[in-house]
């Protein structure tokens, strides 16, 4: 081996860039064996208008490959590149074609970057067809061809598809950059799977755009390659493979088709004497091109503002999120099927739905309907090449409106349903002027509507026009409104929730097993279901000792049934059945966030995008509650643990049980009693009980430097200082420009430092002490959307400390004794006691007073019991009175004996050292009270 490199690169140095091939001429097309060509030299097609040779695409020059391009244009036009994986890095390489038949590339110093692997063929030619394609033949045989390895482009007569025979799959890639031709994110392949059709892809798995099954003329969603002249196309599934094809139909005019490093899948055109490319046609061309935009069941159609419709007989899934142009759920029956009774009602000039799960066999008409109609699962049909039957089992995907040309789909729909859309046609025909809700369902039942699509109507339907129009118009208009009012109270009673009876929930839990428990919160335990139909559901059972009550039983399913949004979980039922409270969830199989962030092992799923995704999810749903739902609605217990996760890593906020609706003009609203999660309560929750949607931001702040970090926005355990709270580290880094520090290892380094560095900035902002400076989550919004907003800096994200008292004198006579008494009574409660009880509670409504003033504590609802030795305990939920909680208790869920003493202290002294006091303050939400005189209160 050492000796063939030796002696090639002792070639390359005596010839330097000779070709060592009898008859060195540029126009020659054809290599024999043991020949080569170096850099600067070419093969040329018979016709000359393909070369064979080495480029350079980048204006730097420093990479070099071996390709195919248009020869006889001013713009060059690579076509087929061999080497795009393996650049050679230097202006000296060489093609070889060895004694033994095998194609090989060298680089300069002789090492081989790229092989067509054929070595042993016999009587070996190697030759540049005036199609573009580079055959390297073995005899008569073809034993390899460059169009059975394209890259970005295909060329009149190449197949795109698979060779059965041969288990070749064709399908083009496209390059990285413009001047990079290694392999891009997007494809566009033939796939076979149900009735197969083309997908244009970015990545593994997102599709782009699909062309539909092909209809013997043409691609269903492409109606116009049926009537193009220029081309001419086509198709074969048989034994030998599954592909399609096209021909030039003027070979005066160089054609290619594209697929551009952006995801266009462009066929371009350039006739004689002209200097440059003309763009014939490119899909994606419009928005009704990008897949699924519409949602199952639904059609888009750009004759209309906004272009997504239902099909006829099916209604928004969720109106709310539909009427905000959110149609990721698309829409779902207004009617069920019933199977004995349905019926199937015409779709003309469409896309057929997407047919990766359809099935396709040979039928005449009658035999096909007949077929979907005897399948009960079977929900539309279509009859494509006069004889191809293909019917469809569950939702429509992908299907859009054509204004010509366009196939027809067969949808079925309840007998009760087909009767409305005839009367509603009618209705149509004679009141053009009333606008009905969806004209998209009448004109593709007349299959009018103007311009190029002028058919001729039903006859049933111009009988009836000319029965109704004399004597009935004013009576169809009556009955038409009626209808409308229906089909709105219907829409409306699809926001009521499905109650579940109890039998139902024990079947799908298997009565609440332990082997079916997905965890336990505030509310109580959460268990996986899975109904009769198949359907996986979460189900959340109010526990006993819940602190959480019908009150917050209630308040949730009122709170969600109004509200739709894609990040926010889906409530689909509740059973108040035996005495129980159960709300049914959609499943979410990937749990909650806190499952994964906090997991050493389960962070390392958590890379930069999908933490991108989640953090900017979250902030999407946070916006919806607070701006754009029907209802303004504040959050009020936001944490890691309420953000489920879907199978795709989309974030769902959930549990709305302690949730509150604002009206519109409402800024604030302030409590009695605290309830909610230490360490994501903001200040002014904290100390006066003020809540508003800057205290959702607050919890958000938390949950973004979670996210980023990796860890909880508390230390549990011990008491820690307070540099140990994640705010307050991030604070710190912060300040010290070492934020980047704070970023979770489990990320590694692949992710964009200027951006997550923003991002900390953004959660710091968020967290800031005063309500009034930190971001709405519009601004929160638009900060982690675009780069080019402005950020101003965080100030102080903590509460301050204060230890001084007013001059003024108060009256501390009963004062006195008040303290003197709750004092002794608190001490009976600690040390003294026989029992070690915090009260966790006591404030002046808890302390009561007897006809003789005397002072009696309680209330010892919440109260705990302590061992003799046990000296705090830590919570995840805290129930508690504003102004009378306990720093730690607040930040970090944690009591012990000091909580009663505060409590004491805050319900019969205006302040105490160690903390902050606030007064309620109207234009300026709160406010530190000011204490005159710097007297510090010891207690004895």
């Amino acid at each position: 081996m050492k000796t063939i490199i030796l002696l090639h690169l002792l070639l390359l140095s005596l010839f330097d860039g000779a070709i060592l091939v009898p008859g060195q001429s540029g126009d020659i097309d054809t290599m024999a064996p043991s020949s080569s060509i170096v850099y600067g030299e070419t093969l040329s097609s018979a016709g000359g208008i393909f070369e064979l040779g080495f480029f350079s695409p980048g204006d730097d020059g420093s990479k070099h490959y071996l390709g195919i391009w248009f020869k006889n244009i001013s713009a060059m036009t690579a076509v087929w590149v061999a080497n795009r994986d393996s650049p050679l890095q230097s202006a000296r390489g060489s093609l070889n074609l060895t004694a033994d038949g095998n194609l090989v590339l060298f680089n300069g110093t002789g090492f081989v970057v790229w092989s067509a692997g054929t070595s042993g063929t016999v009587n070996a030619a190697l030759q540049l067809l005036d199609t573009g394609n580079l055959v390297l033949r073995g005899g008569a045989a073809a034993v390899w061809q460059s169009i059975d390895h394209p890259t970005d482009t295909s060329l009149a007569g190449m197949k795109i598809g698979l060779d059965r025979r041969r288990n070749v799959d064709r399908y083009l890639t496209s390059w990285k950059t413009a001047s990079d031709p290694s392999p891009g994110e997007f494809s566009y392949r033939m796939e076979s799977k149900g009735v197969p059709q083309l997908f244009l892809r970015r990545g593994a798995g997102d599709v782009v755009y699909r062309s539909g099954p092909w209809n013997g003329k043409g691609f269903s969603g492409r109606p116009r390659t049926a009537t193009e002249p220029l081309f001419q196309f086509a198709y074969a599934d048989d034994r030998e493979g599954l592909y399609y094809t096209f021909q030039n139909s003027d070979p005066a005019i160089l054609m290619r088709v594209y697929l551009n490093e952006a995801g266009d899948f462009q066929r371009w055109t350039w006739t004689k004497g002209s200097d440059r490319w003309n763009l014939f046609w490119k899909v994606p061309e419009d928005q009704c091109d990008n897949y699924g935009i519409c949602g199952r069941n639904g059609v888009c159609t750009t004759a209309y503002s906004p272009p997504c419709q239902c099909l006829p007989g099916f209604i928004p899934a969720y109106p709310e999120a539909w009427s905000l142009r959110n149609n990721t759920d698309g829409c779902a029956r207004r009617t069920g099927l019933n199977c004995s009774t349905d019926g199937f009602l015409p779709v003309q000039n469409v896309k057929l739905p997407d047919t990766v799960n359809a099935t396709a066999a040979n039928k005449t008409p009658g035999e096909c309907m007949s077929w979907c109609l005897s399948n009960c699962s079977c929900t539309a049909y279509a009859l494509i090449r006069d004889t191809e039957c293909i019917v469809w089992s569950g939702d429509l995907l992908d299907v859009r409106d054509f204004a010509d040309g366009g196939d027809e789909v067969y949808i079925r729909l309840a007998a009760s349903e087909l009767g409305n859309v005839f009367f509603l046609i009618r209705i149509q025909l004679l009141f053009k002027n009333l606008n009905p809700t969806n004209s998209f369902l009448v004109e593709s039942l007349r299959g009018g509507g103007g311009g190029a699509r002028k058919k001729k109507a039903p006859k049933a339907v111009i009988i009836s026009v000319a029965i109704f129009v004399p004597s009935s118009a004013c009576l169809l208009l009556a009955l038409w409104l009626r209808c409308r009012r229906r089909t709105q109270g219907n829409e409306e009673q699809m926001l009521e929730l499905k109650l579940y009876e109890m039998s139902t929930i024990r079947a799908a839990t298997s009565d609440f097993s332990m082997e079916n428990l997905l965890g336990e919160g505030g509310f109580g335990p959460v268990y996986k279901g899975l109904m009769e139909d198949g359907l996986e559901v979460a189900v959340k059972r109010l526990s006993k000792s819940s602190t959480q009550g019908i009150e917050e039983f209630r308040n949730e399913p009122h709170l969600v049934v109004q509200l739709q949004h894609n990040n926010l979980v889906r409530l689909l039922g509740c059973c108040i059945e035996e005495g129980e409270r159960i709300l049914v969830y959609e499943y979410m199989p990937n749990k909650s966030l806190d499952t994964f962030i906090f997991d050493r092992v389960k962070s390392e799923l958590l890379d930069w995008q999908t933490r991108l995704k989640i953090i900017e999810g979250v902030a999407r749903g946070l916006l919806y509650l607070h701006r754009d739902s029907r209802v303004k609605i504040i959050h009020r217990d936001l944490k890691v643990s309420n953000i489920l996760l879907d199978i795709d890593m989309t974030p769902k906020i959930s549990d709305f049980g302690m949730a509150k609706i604002f009206k519109a003009d409402q800024t604030e609203e302030r409590t009695e009693r605290l309830a909610g999660t230490y360490g994501y309560m903001s200040p002014e929750y904290i100390i006066e009980g003020l809540f508003s949607e800057k205290s959702d931001v607050f919890s958000f702040g938390v949950i973004l430097l979670e996210i980023l970090s990796g860890k909880k926005s508390r230390t549990l355990g011990k008491l820690q200082p307070h540099k140990n709270f994640l705010i307050l580290n991030a604070w710190s880094l912060w300040k010290e420009e070492r934020c980047l520090e704070l970023v979770d290892e489990a990320m590694g380094d692949s992710y964009p430092r200027s951006i997550v560095k923003r991002f900390i900035q953004v959660g710091l902002l968020c967290v800031q002490e005063r309500s009034d400076d930190r971001p709405t989550m519009e601004n929160v919004v638009v900060a982690l959307s675009s780069e080019d907003v402005t950020l101003s800096n965080p100030s102080d994200v903590v509460v301050h400390a204060t230890s001084t008292m007013s001059a003024n004198e108060k009256d501390w006579r009963l004062g006195k004794a008040v303290c003197d008494y709750c004092g002794s009574r608190s001490r009976a409660s600690l040390p003294s006691s026989r029992l070690k009880i915090i009260h966790r509670d006591l404030k002046t409504s808890n302390i009561l007073l007897d006809c003789g003033m005397n002072p009696k504590i309680s209330d010892f609802g919440i109260a705990k019991h302590f061992k003799v030795d046990q000296i705090e305990e830590s919570i995840e939920i805290i129930a508690r009175t504003y102004g009378y909680t306990l720093l730690e208790y607040a930040t970090q869920g944690l009591f012990y004996e000091k909580s009663n003493v505060f409590g004491f202290s805050a319900s019969t002294l205006p302040n105490t050292s160690d903390v902050v006091v606030y007064t309620y303050d109207k234009p300026n939400k709160y406010k530190r009270k000011d204490w005159s005189s710097s007297n510090e209160l010891t207690i004895t």
